[in-house]
């Protein structure tokens, strides 16, 4: 149903509802309306990284792995098997009477906020720190969730709206202070492309004030949504009105807030201070017409989804395919192309013919939370690295296992004398090895959200880039054996693994890959694919964090990529493969749909594989431009060993534009545009060998 006769019916319907029932459907457990016929309906659900909180499902990757794919097709696709399977569960539930939190069709997924500090805990749940490529990515998964049917599949949600990216402990009650530039630059961009390009159903508001007006009842970000054409429905973050009196202090009761939020445009509180809607009304504070628009507009996304018992194509799929294998490939091929290969020293991939007693170490090795990242649902199978790799390596060789120490307690056993209790076995198993797979990193309980899991650490943000103390002593205790050692990390930020990873023959970031991610690692540790993943974020020194402004301070000078002016441990767009591709040439043509580069690739390895064309632009003379080259396009392409392949690549020329103090885009300087398979930076061409393409985008 298209949204002309859908709001059409939302408010035929609304005309026949008391101000009461009006008001009751814009909290997130909206109840039945009996005389009417409108069924209970709880709007809150998570689709993250496919359908999550809601029983079974495929779980892909974690976003900040989805990303690294710089695959927008394939996160399309993703997005698809999420809607289905939420239709799928929809229609069982619904079957049984069940109408409960996570069983709705309303996703509040993806999140496009830009991961600016790499200490913050939710960036893992992000595209990363680049607008273009956050944009690109977001929109893809957007489009997969709401397809393209006469009926909406799922209704997708871009949050956090806007200018949020931590700290976690001061959500609550901090104000965000952006500049005019940062806000359209940074902050808004991918918001921007989400609902002009992607037409995003749902704006999430964050909890945090920006420039002093709390984000789900800000007049400036609302007049963006109007600026942009917005024609969805907006929702406060979880209890994030009642934070305007308990966090933020700028209202004196719940009243008065459920008023400032309603009047501001906020249609769906996720929360309890809407049910103060009424006496708000009776006290002056809010129109009733407020009440009824917001109704409106929230039925008119029930309506485009099919669900107000109308019926749609998407009835009859069934529960069969939750977790199918078809879905579960999807899940496959996304791990495996958002693996990022950071060093390898010849050691990488593994010769599974030779190899004849292979030894898994570490904490993560065998166990099932690095897998899935946070907002992720359950599996009916997981496959850890360690059970990867035996399936793999089953009748060719012995793979020894050992858990080498907790993930940041001293000891495994608390009746044990000394620290490091089970580091012994570690080391034994890595003098029995002919090589190591150090499995080393994270899990939700160390970075995340506040309050969501517990955090030994307190707000559920890092206090630096380093792994704990356990990890490092193990890690550095290992190499020391002597034996061939890749360091397989399990994180969804950057980290700096200091001695470790100088020492280690390779680094694969394996991020938290999926309920089945281990046999896509295992995969990749033996070659069977190449490795093809980029870096959406910058991995920092974690002595850098010093040089870095304020985890508090929202000015984008020294932050992410475009204007981080040292040299980072490994480069956004930076990741390596088996095969040795490299742009060679690139021309710049005008077609009928406007600029094309054509790029040409030549795989001068031993290897097959896939890799991702990067172009970064540049206005040379500007005073606005960002300090290094930006993100304009990318692509990937497979080129088979010793192979050259030609790739046409669209360029959008408002990427040329750069964004004053006034936060206007303007046209500046002379456009230089760089081809490779990563920045243009020293610290790319240092690791790769290669250097970037330079053209110059002629008046």
């Amino acid at each position: 149903m298209n949204r002309e006769t859908a709001r059409k019916r939302a408010e035929a319907l609304v005309a026949q509802m008391t101000m009461e029932e009006a008001a009751s459907q814009l909290s997130f457990q909206a109840p039945a309306i009996e005389r009417l016929g409108v069924p209970a309906y709880n709007w809150w659900n998570e689709a993250l990284h496919g359908v999550a909180r809601a029983g079974m499902a495929t779980m892909f990757p974690q976003a900040i792995g989805m990303a690294a794919t710089f695959d927008p097709a394939l996160v399309e696709e993703l997005g698809d098997v999420a809607a289905t399977e939420g239709r799928a569960k929809y229609n069982a539930a619904s079957r049984h009477g069940d109408r409960d939190i996570y069983k709705g069709l309303t996703f509040w997924s993806p999140n496009i906020n830009i991961f600016r500090d790499p200490r913050w805990g939710r960036g893992q749940e992000t595209f990363g720190e680049d607008p273009t490529l956050t944009g690109e990515i977001g929109g893809a998964y957007v489009r997969g969730l709401q397809g393209n049917g006469e009926t909406m599949k799922a209704a997708a949600c871009a949050k956090h709206f806007a200018v949020h990216s931590g700290p976690e402990d001061v959500r609550h009650s901090f104000n965000a202070l952006a500049s005019k530039k940062d806000m359209t630059e940074t902050y808004l961009a991918a918001f921007e492309k989400l609902v002009k390009d992607a037409k995003v159903e749902a704006v999430m508001g964050a909890y945090n004030r920006t420039n002093g007006e709390p984000c789900c009842a800000s007049n400036e970000l609302m007049g963006y949504l109007h600026d942009w054409g917005f024609e969805g429905h907006f929702v406060s973050d979880c209890w994030a009105i009642a934070d305007f009196h308990d966090g933020h202090h700028i209202t004196d009761n719940p009243v008065d807030s459920a008023a400032l939020a309603i009047n501001a445009g906020c249609d769906l509180n996720c929360g309890c201070t809407y049910e103060k809607l009424v006496a708000a009304v009776m006290a002056g504070k809010v129109d009733e017409k407020k009440i009824r628009e917001s109704a409106v507009r929230l039925f008119t996304t029930r309506y485009m989804l099919g669900i107000m018992g109308e019926g749609s194509e998407y009835d009859k799929i069934p529960y069969t395919v939750v977790e199918c294998e078809a879905h579960q490939r999807k899940a496959d091929e996304a791990a495996l192309k958002g693996c990022v290969l950071l060093k390898n020293n010849g050691m990488l991939p593994l010769n599974e013919n030779e190899i004849k007693t292979l030894g898994v170490i570490g904490p993560n090795a065998d166990a099932i939370a690095p897998l899935v990242g946070n907002y992720h649902g359950s599996s009916s199978r997981y496959i850890t690295l360690q059970r990867g790799l035996q399936d793999a390596l089953a009748g060719k060789a012995r793979v020894l296992c050992a858990e080498g120490c907790h993930l940041y307690k001293d000891k495994m056993t608390n009746l044990a004398q000394y620290e490091d209790d089970r580091l012994s076995e570690a080391l034994t198993v890595a003098e029995n090895s002919d090589a190591v797979v150090l499995v080393v990193g994270l899990d939700e309980t160390l970075e995340g959200e506040q309050g969501d899991t517990s955090n030994p650490y307190g707000s559920a943000d890092k206090r630096n880039l380093l792994l704990p103390a356990s990890q490092r002593r193990l890690m550095n205790a290992v190499l020391k054996v002597g034996k061939p050692t890749v360091i397989c990390l399990m994180a969804g930020s950057a980290i700096d693994l200091q001695e470790a990873g100088e020492l280690a023959d390779a680094v694969l970031l394996a991020w938290y890959p999926g309920a089945q991610g281990g046999k896509a690692v295992a995969d990749l540790l033996l070659g069977r694919v190449s490795p093809s993943g980029k870096l959406p974020v910058t991995f920092y020194y974690n002595a850098q964090l010093d040089e870095m402004p304020a985890f508090t301070d929202y000015s984008m000078q020294g932050r992410t990529y475009r204007y981080f002016t040292g040299k980072p441990l490994y480069p956004f767009g930076f990741g390596l493969t088996y095969g040795d591709a490299a742009v060679t040439g690139a021309e710049l043509k005008k077609g009928k749909d406007g600029l094309v580069l054509h790029v040409t690739v030549r795989n001068q390895g031993a290897r097959d594989t896939e890799d991702v064309v990067q172009v970064y632009c540049q206005n040379e003379g500007s005073e606005n431009a960002p300090v290094n080259p930006r993100l304009c396009a990318f692509q990937r392409v497979f080129v088979p060993a010793g192979a050259e392949k030609q790739v046409n690549i669209p360029v959008d020329e408002q990427s040329f534009l750069v964004v004053n103090e006034g936060g206007e885009r303007v046209k500046e300087g002379r456009v230089a545009l760089y081809a490779a398979m990563g920045q243009p930076d020293a610290r790319t061409e240092e690791l790769t060998g290669h250097r970037a393409v330079k053209l110059f985008v002629e008046e």
